[in-house]
């Protein structure tokens, strides 16, 4: 490959820091990487662009590929993934003990069309008999008031939506002014008298919609801008090289327990308790291993209305290279 410069972008993780300290390196390139907070790195790149290559959230991703310029080009590799039935909260004043008793309330969402919002719909819909569009959605930001959104959104007709101004999503759910929360975030009024998780025991209730599925859900990838792919067709293949071995990284530190690279006094336990119950290789990237992860949520973002079509893999990874991993 010929030498270039590639401006990159990505959230601080143990999967991204063997690639930020030069650990792991990509093949014939000069990579200028930028460290920032989830929110603020996509913010900044669904509005502004900035950065050639950028840790990407996937559903974002998928609606881009309905847009006239394609802008994007995805590589199979997952820097962020989540079992989100943890991240609901409701307020326990209401009476709510079930995904069922959701129906019709007011449960609030950060970003419409966020991963973990799309994913809760779509398990939320399919294993425990909440239909997505019977709730009320309420935008609005989780921690602080905001004004409108925070990068392009689009709202099907087919939910009912409202918008918050003059009140975060924390504090509404604490007063009861939502009944419900779906977030990425643990929200700052959690735990508290009023509010709590819908999953007492999440971890069990997520176990078993891995056993059911054997999926264990993506939030992000990895894009990389197609006007760059177009000028070095062999980058992709280069960058998702390098992203896989820097996840094999962050494991092999967890694996290490000459001194903890975290702070959790178990992790070495964690780790084998994650392979024996998710697999051996429960992080996995390429197209073949996420096969049904990808078209599971394709399918929920396709009933949401998200995209106006149910992508085929070969739509969203292209190239032979890619789809061959």
């Amino acid at each position: 490959m010929e030498r270039t410069t590639l401006r990159i972008g990505v959230s601080d993780s143990d999967r991204t820091r063997p690639l930020v300290s030069g650990e792991v390196r990509i093949e014939g390139l000069a990579a200028d990487i930028e460290v920032m907070g989830v929110q603020a790195l996509f913010n900044r790149q669904l509005t502004e662009h900035t950065f050639d290559c950028c840790e990407f959230p996937l559903t974002s991703y998928l609606r881009t590929l309905e847009r006239p310029d394609r802008r994007y080009v995805g590589l199979p590799v997952f820097p962020s993934r989540h079992f989100r039935l943890s991240s609901v909260f409701v307020n326990t004043t209401k009476g709510i003990r079930s995904p069922a008793d959701l129906a019709g309330r007011k449960i609030g969402v950060p970003v419409f069309d966020m991963a973990a919002a799309v994913w809760l719909r779509g398990i939320l819909h399919d294993h425990y008999g909440l239909d997505r569009a019977s709730p009320i959605y309420v935008a609005g930001g989780l921690e602080a008031p905001r004004a409108g959104d925070e990068h392009p959104q689009f709202y099907p007709a087919r939910f009912k939506h409202a918008q918050c101004m003059d009140r975060s999503l924390a504090s509404m759910l604490a007063s009861g002014e939502i009944d419900a929360l779906y977030t990425a975030r643990a929200p700052s009024s959690w735990p508290s008298a009023t509010v709590g998780r819908l999953f007492e025991d999440p971890m069990t209730a997520e176990l078993d919609y891995f056993d059911r599925t054997g999926i264990f859900p993506a939030m992000h990838l990895v894009a990389i801008k197609r006007s760059i792919v177009e000028k070095h067709p062999e980058l992709p293949m280069a960058v998702f090289k390098a992203f896989a071995a820097a996840q094999e990284v962050a494991q092999s530190k967890l694996a290490d327990s000459a001194a903890l690279s975290t702070m959790l006094p178990w992790q070495l336990e964690n780790l084998l308790f994650a392979k024996q119950r998710l697999g051996v290789d429960y992080w996995p990237a390429g197209v073949a291993k996420n096969k049904a992860m990808l078209e599971a949520v394709i399918r929920y973002m396709a009933d949401d209305g998200l995209v106006q079509k149910q992508f085929a893999i070969e739509d969203i990874f292209e190239g032979t290279d890619m789809l061959a991993t």
